[in-house]
């Protein structure tokens, strides 16, 4: 008998862990080395689910794949279906699976501020993600980020885009009451810069910016976080040395254009709204920071996931198809036309593209091509989580000491992710499923989340 299952949870020959000769990172990539023709991908929803929850079923009665793999060579496929089936109902599992549950909520109220960070969330509007899922979505365009917290705090919005520290933050009752908050997904990686004004174009060396005042959208956020270790990287104390003024991101141009401030750590299309009004140029993109790096997350109180688990699942799969959308280069012109509308970004859909796409004026007389200046990766990884606990505790915002592991793992909700991506035959890094706690780099210096306490020792500038 033939296994169209993708994952070939009867096939003798095929790993359900790593792969089966155990050197390479997936089945996929053992096949594609010894040039096996891989199946082909399905792409109906409910095929996907059906063959998901048979791979998870047999690998659950077989938790050790090397007594799967011997019990197949042993019988074959037709015996082997045929006890698994007498142990384990397949059919009436995955038509439990397949049956859509009751919303307990469908019409919700969603924040968002008008960046490209939250394209995800705001594409799903126009292009119909929330509808196909039976949700009634109000977007609720918010001016900064201390209300978004608030509404949040006060239930005013269901859910919300979040900087992706906030709900750290709000989770351990710093700057607020405290509240228990989850990080679903990761709305965007990269997609920030420093812009400077125009004046400073001659002025590209940051040892020679003391006295410089920088406009960051909040304190908890990847964009004050990157810039202080950026200015840290190049000798200056950025409590001391600069000025760094909380700013809201729509105000960031005129404050600009005023000479207000020098520069920006900003989100898009702000970066480039600065080219196209000819007030300032993109000094360095945050991806040269660190590739990668986390900014915007599709964030929801516990509370809401406790009283509304199946809207919040119809959501999560709304959000995810988004992503997954968004993350292809072709789709992005698309994208920017949808989300340039004055109920949601109002910006010129050409400054938006130019963000998305990474083909753009610099504003220093150059055009640039860099594809991943921003992408669109949900995976909430927990040692994202436990670089931006560091530098909290580096910077003064913790106070005392704390288990970084146990908050990320409460507050970032990667196991979830990945098991919805799955269910969706989304593409799931191997690493998130083996622990979430992946290595990376910041400028260079690697971040270990298996030793942050000397990772943040490491830093000669910090208050702690």
């Amino acid at each position: 008998m033939k296994d169209e299952n993708p994952y070939r949870p009867y096939s003798p020959d095929h790993s359900l862990e790593r792969c089966s000769c155990g050197m390479h990172a997936s089945q996929d990539e053992h096949d594609a080395r010894s040039g096996v023709v891989a199946h082909r991908p399905v792409h109906d929803e409910e095929v996907q689910s059906r063959h998901f929850l048979e791979m998870a079923a047999v690998r659950a009665l077989f938790p050790h794949d090397a007594l799967r793999r011997r019990f197949l060579r042993a019988v074959g496929i037709n015996a082997a279906r045929a006890a698994i089936a007498s142990v384990l109902p397949l059919a009436d599992l995955q038509a439990m699976a397949e049956e859509r549950r009751p919303l307990e909520k469908k019409d919700l109220k969603i924040g968002f501020i008008p960046i490209n960070c939250a394209t995800p969330l705001i594409m799903a509007d126009p292009m119909g993600f929330y509808r196909e899922q039976g949700l009634n979505v109000s977007l609720i365009k918010t001016a900064g980020w201390a209300l978004v917290r608030d509404q949040m705090l006060n239930h005013e919005l269901d859910a919300s885009h979040f900087l992706a520290p906030m709900p750290l933050a709000i989770s351990m009752g710093i700057a607020s009451a405290a509240q228990p908050m989850r990080v679903a997904a990761i709305q965007n990686v990269n997609g920030q810069a420093i812009t400077l004004a125009l004046k400073h174009k001659d002025n590209r060396d940051p040892k020679h910016w003391k006295g410089f005042k920088f406009a960051i959208p909040f304190e908890y956020s990847m964009h004050n976080f990157l810039l202080r270790y950026y200015l840290a990287e190049h000798g200056l104390d950025p409590d001391r040395d600069v000025q760094l003024r909380v700013t809201p991101p729509a105000e960031m141009i005129a404050n600009l254009r005023a000479g207000n401030i020098d520069g920006f750590l900003g989100p898009d299309p702000f970066n480039q709204r600065a080219v196209y009004d000819q007030v300032g140029f993109i000094h360095i993109l945050s991806r040269d920071i660190w590739n990668g790096h986390p900014c915007c997350a599709f964030g929801v109180a516990q509370d809401f996931i406790d009283k509304n688990p199946n809207t919040f699942v119809a959501l999560y799969r709304a959000l995810l198809k988004a992503s997954a959308s968004a993350h292809k280069l072709e789709n992005r012109p698309a994208i920017a036309r949808a989300i340039s509308t004055p109920n949601y970004l109002n910006q010129p859909e050409t400054v938006i593209l130019q963000a998305l796409n990474g083909h753009y004026a610099d504003g220093l007389g150059h055009v640039r091509d860099q594809p991943d200046r921003t992408d669109f990766q949900p995976l909430p990884w927990y040692s994202m989580a436990t670089w931006m606990l560091t530098q909290m505790q580096r910077w003064g915002y913790i106070k005392k000491q704390i288990s970084y592991d146990d908050l990320a793992k409460k507050v970032f909700l990667l196991t979830d992710a990945s098991a919805q991506m799955k269910a969706l035959g989304q593409e799931v890094d191997h690493d998130a499923l083996a622990g979430g706690m992946r290595k990376f780099s910041v400028m260079g210096r690697e971040y270990d989340p298996a030793d942050p306490a000397k990772y943040l020792a490491s830093f000669a500038i910090r208050r702690a």
